[in-house]
């Protein structure tokens, strides 16, 4: 079992930037597939991106393709998301979770179904 943490979430600027970070703890942190979700007020919860084990290949929502960045540091065992060009419509309450499904041994998963573990989320808000 993997416990997560995120920090790096804020008050911004529309046009403003923020990184937010993920931190693992408790379980081999290569085991497990990365991703960011985060829910709006009213929304579902919505994935934005996600990583690869070894950090090769990344997958994004369509809306923050070219905004934001999915990383991984196998040693530190974080993993972040770097958020460029922020847009009062990202405002979210972002999370960060594991997977280690079958499925995510093969293709990257995108569904909140595949990830098990989850942090307890960062509110990132942005005006305009």
């Amino acid at each position: 079992q993997v416990t997560l943490v995120e920090s790096g979430g804020g008050l911004v600027q529309a046009g403003g930037s923020l990184r937010l970070s993920c931190a693992a703890s408790g379980s081999t942190f290569m085991s497990y597939q990365m991703g960011w979700f985060r829910q709006a007020p009213g929304k579902d919860r919505e994935f934005v991106g996600g990583i690869s084990r070894a950090g090769r290949r990344t997958v994004y929502l369509d809306s923050v393709k070219g905004r934001f960045t999915i990383s991984r540091d196998n040693v530190k065992n974080t993993v972040y998301l770097q958020m460029n060009s922020l847009k009062p419509e990202d405002t979210a309450v972002y999370f960060c979770a594991a997977s280690s499904s079958p499925a995510s041994l093969t293709v990257l998963v995108t569904s909140p179904l595949e990830y098990r573990n989850w942090g307890q989320g960062t509110q990132v808000t942005v005006s305009s």
